[in-house]
């Protein structure tokens, strides 16, 4: 044990504190907390990335400074993960070891009996399940950038599978980076760590493995877990235990979600609140939800910078203050202080285009006027050259647009809402300009803005199409232009033909068949200036961001064949093709 000065008090700190699970595997903590008598409310963060590493980096919450306020800090290394024992699997063990921790965290000495949960995440992901236990000790979590199922919004969108983002992740932070302690549990060859980091190095062309359920890099049991994931691309029983949305009618804890408009988890983090807000328990739960959602990507603390646009100062960590916004969180519900917290809007956003902050009473906002946009063209959308447009006026007798899907040479991800490799797969807002000279990605346009138009809530497209093959893919992209052409992504979306109707059930589609897809671009909040102009990109692959339809009809994750397909999308009278935008009325 150590003890140091704090910014207002002296801390005690113990390092490796052995905290036993029910099954007999110990897990490892660190804790930081006031050197006094006085039993205090705890703050727990149970990462699978490192305790030792500075808990600001995945919290958004400084532990000393959360000590110096009057809290007992416990930062936790999950099962498997650098000094706790047991063997790592995602999501598999974090409700038992959760209400374990939590169990002990409350019984101690210098506990006041109450818990929050910090982080973001996968460290966001623990406090749900956690929640899901069900231990009377936690009373507010507080998670950042993280999901509400486990397979739709996070290793699944739309039925493709979040390819690039289960790749690196578990390459990097989950595998090599915690190789040492897979090694006690393991007999890993010599040389592995190297042939990881040659992997990681060489990862653009590890994401073109064929077929993905054979990806080299994770066999021999350095990450089993990958291959069930691929192995279940279905919303089958298999994540359905672990599905938080399907659990918000019994989770009595207030809430306070982190989210940002060009995160990976975006969904997850809006369905969260909003299933808190209309299906918790009882008013006085579903009073305590609060929501914040900046302009940010997957990375922490807030950055003022997002893929390559500059946001502003106001965007910034320093600025928003999370510490003190999670310390007035946790002061309101784990000490009772009085702090004017319920009488405040429960959400904050950053409107985008205008870049600033703005208050709000609900999500989606109550005001909202859902507007159709309509694609069309003379038949020739296909890039920014086209002669593809969007406007309110309904389709009429318009030809349709062709191109062709080649999965052999996919259409490049190019910014949105990506994790975890910005080396490979930098996320936030980018340049479209590369992408939309493409012949296989149809550019539709609106007429430049005469007056501000704001968008902010979910986005939608309802596509008309029909494939060549027997499945498919097809993909939208909701892109801000400026006067001068400048492209700025705001939000994207995919659906695979087989899992149009249903996520759980499979079914191909007919050949030359027109079919509705409703596309979910899951949502934003941006201003179109005067000037600016609304387009939609449509195309087939977005990769390496998701997986590649091989367009054979088998499972992708199967398919070593690759085979192009026609594509066509249609906006006529019979088949009128829509954007939906969340048009907010401006005063």
């Amino acid at each position: 044990m150590t003890t140091f000065m704090g910014d207002n008090a002296t801390i005690k700190t113990e390092v490796g504190v052995a905290i036993p699970m029910r099954d007999g595997v110990v897990l490892y903590a660190d804790v930081y907390r006031p050197d006094s008598d006085a039993k205090v409310p705890v703050l727990l963060q149970r990462t699978p990335y490192n305790k030792n590493m500075p808990p600001a980096r995945t919290a958004a919450l400084d532990a000393l400074r959360a000590a110096s306020h009057g809290y007992a800090v416990v930062v936790q290394d999950t099962r498997g993960r650098y000094s706790s024992g047991g063997e790592f699997y995602p999501f598999r063990h974090e409700i038992d070891d959760g209400y374990d921790t939590l169990e002990w965290c409350a019984s101690q000495p210098w506990s006041s009996g109450k818990v929050g949960m910090f982080g973001r995440s996968y460290v966001g992901a623990t406090q749900w399940l956690a929640a899901l236990s069900g231990h009377p000790a936690l009373v507010a979590i507080a998670p950042g950038l993280t999901a509400s199922d486990y397979h739709e919004g996070w290793t699944y969108q739309g039925g493709a599978m979040a390819w690039g983002f289960a790749v690196s992740w578990t390459l990097s932070a989950l595998t090599s980076a915690n190789l040492g302690n897979i090694s006690r549990n393991r007999d890993v060859p010599a040389g592995t760590r190297e042939r990881l980091l040659e992997a990681i190095d060489d990862m653009h062309e590890s994401f073109r493995t064929l077929p993905p359920r054979d990806y080299p890099h994770l066999q021999g049991g350095l990450a089993d877990y990958f291959y069930d994931w691929i192995a279940h691309s279905r919303a089958d029983d298999y994540w359905g235990r672990l599905r938080i949305e399907d659990q918000h009618h019994r989770l009595n804890v207030a809430v306070f979600n982190i989210a940002g408009w060009h995160d990976i988890f975006l969904k997850g983090s809006l369905r969260n609140f909003r299933g808190m807000r209309e299906s918790g328990p009882n008013e006085e739960v579903r009073s305590k939800q609060r929501l914040i959602v900046g302009p940010w990507h997957h990375a922490t603390p807030g950055p003022d910078v997002s893929g390559d646009v500059y946001f502003g100062a106001m965007a910034s960590d320093v600025a928003v203050d999370m510490n003190a916004l999670h310390l007035r969180f946790f002061d309101r519900w784990l000490k009772g202080i009085e702090n004017n917290l319920e009488s405040e809007p429960p959400v904050r956003i950053f409107v985008m285009g205008e870049n600033r902050w703005r208050d709000e009473q609900e999500w989606p906002l109550a005001r909202t006027r859902h507007t159709d946009y309509y694609l069309h063209s003379d038949g020739q959308a296909n890039g920014a050259d086209g002669d593809g447009s969007l406007s309110t006026e309904v389709c009429g007798a318009e030809p349709s647009d062709v191109y062709v899907y080649d999965p052999r040479c996919p259409v490049p991800t190019r910014g949105g809402g990506l994790c975890c490799s910005n080396g490979f797969l930098p996320g936030g807002a980018f340049e479209q300009k590369e992408i939309e000279s493409r012949p296989d990605v149809l550019v539709y346009t609106s007429s430049p803005m005469t007056s501000s138009m704001e968008v902010t809530g979910p986005v939608s497209l309802v596509l008309y199409a029909s494939s060549s093959a027997p499945d498919t893919d097809f993909t939208a992209k909701l892109v801000d232009v400026s006067p001068c052409g400048c492209t700025r992504n705001l939000t994207d979306g995919i659906v695979r033909a087989r899992y149009r109707d249903s996520l759980s059930e499979s079914s191909l589609i007919e050949p030359g068949k027109v079919y509705k897809y409703t596309i979910d671009l899951v949502a934003t909040s941006n201003v179109f200036l005067p000037g600016h102009s609304v387009r939609l990109e449509v195309s087939s692959s977005n990769f390496p961001r998701f997986d590649r339809n091989p367009n054979t009809g088998r499972e992708p994750s199967e398919e070593a064949e690759l085979k192009p397909a026609l594509q066509t999308v249609f906006h006529d009278e019979q088949w009128p093709s829509q954007l939906v935008l969340p048009e907010i009325p401006r005063e």
